[in-house]
């Protein structure tokens, strides 16, 4: 009785090497490209945090006015409630709310913390001052 063996492609996974700290409207296809040569059959995996980048989702804190909402949620969750009326603006819902932590649907249908909002290594190349966030994509799926 013959025995059909299955044989898994190969998967290799691993950083592209050079790539630069990406700023708004960079061409980030174009420094993939450039930096390595892709096959037919590859797969390119890209962060959202790099896309954000490229299409200068930046916002300084320093610019938001928290609604009454915001700072309710902020005291009960611990953050600063600019931050907290991002996650508002950027949110269809709010699922959950615990010390450190709120839980959001964002706009695109993700369920996460803080709607993705990203807090380290956020300023934009240029920016001096400010207490930088970097939002999620615009559209994360295009």
């Amino acid at each position: 009785m013959a025995t059909d063996i299955l044989v898994a492609p190969e998967v290799t996974a691993f950083a592209v090497p050079g790539l630069p700290v990406f700023e708004a409207g960079d061409d980030l296809a174009a420094a993939i490209a450039a930096a390595v040569a892709l096959r037919e059959q590859d797969v390119v995996v890209v962060t959202s945090k790099v896309i954000s980048r490229v299409e200068g989702r930046f916002v300084d804190l320093g610019r938001v006015v928290p609604g009454a909402r915001a700072r309710r949620l902020a005291a009960k969750a611990g953050k600063d409630p600019r931050l907290v009326e991002l996650v508002l603006r950027e949110s269809v819902a709010v699922s959950r709310v615990a010390p450190g932590v709120i839980i959001t649907r964002h706009r695109s249908g993700v369920v996460g913390a803080n709607a993705g909002i990203d807090q380290s290594n956020a300023r934009p190349g240029g920016a001096r001052a400010g207490e930088w966030v970097l939002r999620l994509p615009e559209n994360p799926d295009l």
